[in-house]
């Protein structure tokens, strides 16, 4: 059984579909999204969001930051900003991670690190 997804940003509708799982990090955790989940609506952390098809496919989406809402068969995640895995420019993206990390100033990885890291994910 499928649900409907959608990957939204202020700009535009990422993605809109069917979809048999949504898997995402929301909360400090990955949490999946299958057909009849039970309502939730939660933060969603920078992190690729993964959509899973009938095929066995996948698309991936760079997601930094924002909220995931579920009811009725429906996922929602409204980012800040988003990008879809085709959508992401690779080589700038090695150029940001490259920059972060020679920038990095205090303990654990910045946001702007995370960004890049994720983006590559998604790349990938």
């Amino acid at each position: 059984m499928n649900l409907h997804a959608e990957i939204l940003s202020p700009e535009r509708a990422l993605f809109r579909g069917h979809a048999i799982s949504v898997t995402l990090r929301s909360g400090g955790g990955d949490i999946a999204f299958l057909a009849n989940h039970a309502p939730f609506i939660g933060s969603v952390e920078i992190c690729v969001c993964k959509l899973q098809f009938d095929d066995g496919s996948v698309r991936k989406f760079a997601i930094h930051g924002g909220f995931v809402s579920v009811s009725k068969n429906v996922v929602r995640v409204l980012a800040g900003v988003a990008e879809a895995d085709t959508d992401i420019d690779v080589e700038r993206a090695r150029a940001a991670l490259d920059f972060s990390a020679s920038h990095q100033v205090g303990e654990g990885p910045s946001d702007e690190y995370r960004r890049a890291q994720v983006r590559l994910e998604a790349a990938s």
